[in-house]
């Protein structure tokens, strides 16, 4: 049996509306077979998630922008990171990241599921 490759462009990725500013372009994980949801979230300057929690880590990398990351009961000491930075945030423990800047966030997201799994607190 022959190996195969998955591409997936960016360009033609269909992109997902997650409220007025940000959209997510969905890349692997669901319906593909693929064991690990992945996708690129686009947030405009003031974008913040609410409180939330998965099962499984999530890893987001930077690829442009700013981003400020924190967990429960550490709102006071966010962590920064720009492009080239990741942060790994740990399964069950509800979290918050934000695009602080004035410019557009780009960020990888990485789920170690095959279904993007949220729990709103």
């Amino acid at each position: 049996m022959p190996h195969t490759v998955k591409i997936i462009r960016s360009a033609d990725a269909e992109k997902q509306p997650l409220g007025p500013l940000s959209a997510r372009q969905h890349f692997t994980g669901d319906a593909d077979g693929l064991p690990v949801l992945t996708g690129i979230q686009i947030s405009q300057p003031g974008y913040r998630t609410k409180l939330h929690a998965h099962p499984y880590p999530e890893y987001l990398f930077v690829l442009e922008g700013e981003m400020e990351a924190w967990l429960q009961g550490e709102e006071a000491s966010p962590t920064r990171l720009g492009p080239g930075d990741m942060i790994v945030l740990p399964a069950n423990v509800p979290h918050v990241f934000r695009n602080p800047g004035t410019t557009v966030l780009r960020h990888l997201g990485i789920h170690t599921s095959p279904t993007r799994i949220v729990t709103n607190v």
